[in-house]
């Protein structure tokens, strides 16, 4: 799903992230709303936060500072003019939670496209696409895989012609689109010809070059897909960051890992970590595995060498701890180090 070809933006938009912004679970949300670039976020619908602003809830410095409400209703007082409505929340599983119906229906009976990353489809919903059909508006399900153009992986990328740099992680939710985006605002920044490929919902709906929320897509044809987006991005730019998904070692979602990582058949890799983190996020049972044990595995399966660690910690230790360099693409200089790696390993 290219939102790009949809919306030109910045369109006038409400984030609802009803109990999530500012939380892991919020992700989306709190990606749309720092780095967003189709769209002009408005307000943010959370009312466990209602009354705060988005720069005091995401603790960062914002180019605007949408105010938070507690429905989707005092959202429209706030943005009036507004065209959308993302739903900035995935739930484990992916379903709608019944208590958005009446907050989504408010937004569509409004004027509001609604653009859901969630697995349930709302275009699926024979009453809802009546709703949206008689409002005028569309139900976009970022999700939906792109069904005329699977085919399985064949190589292709290894003649792209542009350097691929793939970001990988130890666990979910541990910053990979965050750092794959700040990489690319930072190689830009050089005056590098850079270029980023989006996997998951929440880059789709920033705006990345080409995306697809590749969870969804068939498993044989994963790696093609992703082989496609790398390559289409690779015309047009001699730097392609590739955002990545889960870990390798994760026994839930592995399997996308894999099929992203030979799929962009990375130049260089970066590693997100975040220190600490003794178990899975959302998975309790599970327990993370080291990060020089990640490394290993990638290094092993892929032919391509992991250049610099993207943690959450303090850069000094990871470096002492794992021989690499490390940033915190929060910290200031901690961008610059990363990509500093990532450019004398290419």
């Amino acid at each position: 799903m290219h939102l790009t070809e949809r919306y030109e933006g910045p369109v006038e938009t409400i984030v609802f992230a009803e109990g999530a912004f500012g939380e892991t679970s919020g992700k989306t949300a709190n990606g749309v709303v720092a780095h967003g670039t189709l769209f002009d976020v408005r307000a943010v619908v959370d009312s466990t936060k209602a009354g705060r602003c988005a720069t005091d809830v995401l603790g960062t410095d914002l180019s605007s500072n949408p105010t938070v409400v507690a429905s989707v209703e005092e959202a429209l007082t706030e943005a009036p003019d507004a065209g959308v409505l993302i739903l900035g929340v995935a739930p484990v599983g992916g379903t709608l939670p019944r208590d958005w119906i009446p907050e989504i229906e408010t937004a569509i009976d409004a004027g509001c496209d609604v653009v859901s990353g969630l697995h349930e489809f709302l275009s699926d919903n024979p009453e809802w696409r009546m709703r949206a059909a008689n409002a005028g508006v569309s139900l976009v399900d970022v999700r939906k895989p792109p069904e005329d153009k699977l085919r399985v992986a064949d190589g292709r990328v290894d003649e792209c012609g542009a350097d691929v740099v793939l970001t990988m992680g130890t666990d979910c939710a541990v910053g990979k689109r965050t750092t794959t985006f700040e990489l690319y605002n930072a190689a830009r920044e050089l005056g590098l010809d850079a270029g980023w490929v989006a996997t998951g919902q929440t880059g789709v709906m920033i705006g990345a070059d080409a995306g697809v929320v590749i969870d969804r897509v068939p498993a044989d044809f994963l790696a093609g897909v992703v082989e496609d987006l790398v390559c289409s991005v690779a015309e047009d730019y001699e730097l392609v960051f590739v955002e990545g998904q889960a870990s390798l070692s994760h026994r839930a979602y592995s399997a996308v890992t894999l099929g992203l990582l030979h799929g962009s058949n990375p130049d260089v890799v970066v590693i997100a970590d975040e220190p600490g983190r003794n178990t899975r996020d959302d998975f309790d049972r599970f327990e993370v595995e080291s990060l020089p044990e990640e490394i290993s595995l990638i290094e092993h399966i892929s032919p391509t060498t992991v250049a610099a660690v993207s943690t959450w910690g303090d850069a000094v230790r990871v470096e002492s701890e794992v021989g690499l360099p490390a940033g915190n693409v929060f910290e200031d200089g901690g961008t610059d180090a990363i990509l500093g790696a990532v450019l004398e390993a290419l």
